[in-house]
């Protein structure tokens, strides 16, 4: 997948209005992703992805612990959203990371997060719904 395509499936499920709006959502939740996954499982998981949005797991502070909470709330901190639209735009984008990645590496991913992030990873439709 090429990070114009990305982006603009991140834009058009989510409804944005700008390319800016979807980079940004883009940004908040793969950097707090990064900071909550080890720093291996970042860059395996960055490896697939276009080279533009791949650094965003690659610049995070990676390793840390923190709670879903405060995962949607330092999205939501960083796309400048409300926490209920940061739980959104963090399941949206992880669906397009979904589709731009292999599956085994998603399951990496799923396997090193606690099972209160088991939400983010939900099946959410091109349309935006469940």
């Amino acid at each position: 997948m090429q990070h114009d395509e990305f982006v603009g499936d991140v834009q058009h499920r989510l409804e944005l209005a700008s390319r800016g709006e979807a980079i940004r959502a883009t940004r908040a939740v793969l950097t707090t992703l990064g900071e909550r996954l080890q720093a291996d499982e970042a860059a395996d998981l960055a490896g697939p992805l276009p080279l533009e949005i791949d650094r965003f797991l690659h610049e995070a502070d990676s390793g840390q612990l923190f709670d879903y909470p405060a995962f949607v709330e330092r999205v939501a901190q960083r796309a400048r959203v409300e926490e209920a639209d940061a739980a959104f735009h963090a399941k949206v984008v992880l669906d397009v990371v979904e589709d731009a990645v292999p599956a085994s590496e998603l399951d990496d991913v799923t396997a090193q997060l606690p099972d209160e992030y088991d939400e983010l990873f939900e099946l959410v439709g091109d349309d935006g719904y469940y």
